[in-house]
């Protein structure tokens, strides 16, 4: 089924090329079926990139979503044109009011910043105490699995000596839970990041439930026991060149970056990779919709629908 989104937002036209439906809300208003009302609060650098790989993975859901951005206030972008943002982007006043099934949090590159030293810290806490009302589940994605791990639980940024970079191999542990329902029993992932999730600081230190784990990367996958809360430390939406991308921008910055493991075919940064993570990150995103979102929400969203007290 579409994705709405706004009729100029430069995605309706990449992702249409790709087959991908996305449609106009303009064309929308025809619909009658009350679709899934989605927030993506985008805290990436490259807002129009990061725009592509969502909606790439949401299109795929077969029931209508409606889509809105959410960016912070006072946010001067510096990757990103300013009339992007003010044509395409909302700010948490502009919605506060209004209630959504679904939020997404992206992740962000402040992965050796304190928290403390984040200008916009103070912005994300608000944002998620607003949710606690206003949403019905969240899927933070690496950066933001920190983040919320720090306000929800009080667990210190954990920093890894060195960053990690690639694609690794998951394995679930939990076959028949919802949100893996369909997944092989080992999966290729995407990682960019440096923080450090290893699997006893979820187990030790929290209440969630673990589903999904690698040697290498630690913790991948994690849930509350209401299902309304999803932490995915990786990246199942990157493209098949954002990690080369990340790589030939940093080895041009000159700080000497390791190749990402698992990669470029042999190693080799001149042969273009291949995409071994796309049926994962796809299946993720659906099952999180349907069972975490879709199977959950009210009809009418009128109704508030808050979070469990657990903020």
């Amino acid at each position: 089924m579409p994705v709405k989104v706004l009729d100029q937002l430069p995605s309706v036209k990449y992702l249409s090329n790709e087959n991908n439906l996305l449609i106009t809300s303009s064309c929308f208003s025809i619909k009658q079926i009350r679709p899934l009302k989605i927030l993506i609060l985008n805290l990436m650098s490259k807002k129009i990139e990061t725009e592509n790989q969502f909606l790439r993975l949401l299109s795929n859901y077969p029931l209508q979503l409606d889509i809105k951005l959410l960016c912070l206030d006072n946010y001067k972008p510096r990757n990103t044109p300013i009339e992007h943002i003010n044509s395409f982007y909302y700010k948490l006043d502009d919605i506060q009011n209004d209630n959504f099934d679904g939020l997404i949090i992206t992740g962000a590159p402040l992965g050796l910043v304190h928290f403390n030293h984040i200008s916009y810290w103070s912005q994300i806490k608000k944002i998620l105490n607003w949710a606690k009302e206003h949403v019905t589940s969240i899927l933070f994605i690496c950066w933001a699995v920190q983040a919320a791990l720090n306000i929800l639980y009080g667990i210190s940024k954990k920093i890894r000596d060195t960053k990690l970079s690639g694609i690794f191999e998951h394995r679930i542990l939990s076959p028949y839970s919802l949100l893996t329902r369909g997944f092989d029993d080992n999966f290729f992932a995407p990682h960019s990041r440096f923080a450090d999730f290893p699997t006893t600081l979820i187990t030790n230190y929290t209440d969630l439930e673990l589903l999904a784990l690698s040697e290498e990367a630690g913790a991948y996958l994690m849930v509350s026991q209401d299902k309304r809360l999803v932490f995915v430390t990786g990246h199942p939406e990157y493209d098949a060149l954002t990690l080369s991308n990340e790589y030939y921008r940093d080895y041009k910055a000159g700080l000497n970056p390791k190749i990402p493991f698992n990669y470029f075919p042999q190693d080799d940064p001149s042969l273009l990779p291949k995409i071994t993570w796309r049926s994962h990150g796809n299946l993720l995103f659906l099952n999180w919709l349907n069972y975490y979102v879709y199977q959950t929400v009210p009809f009418n969203l009128l109704r508030i629908n808050p979070l469990l007290n657990i903020y």
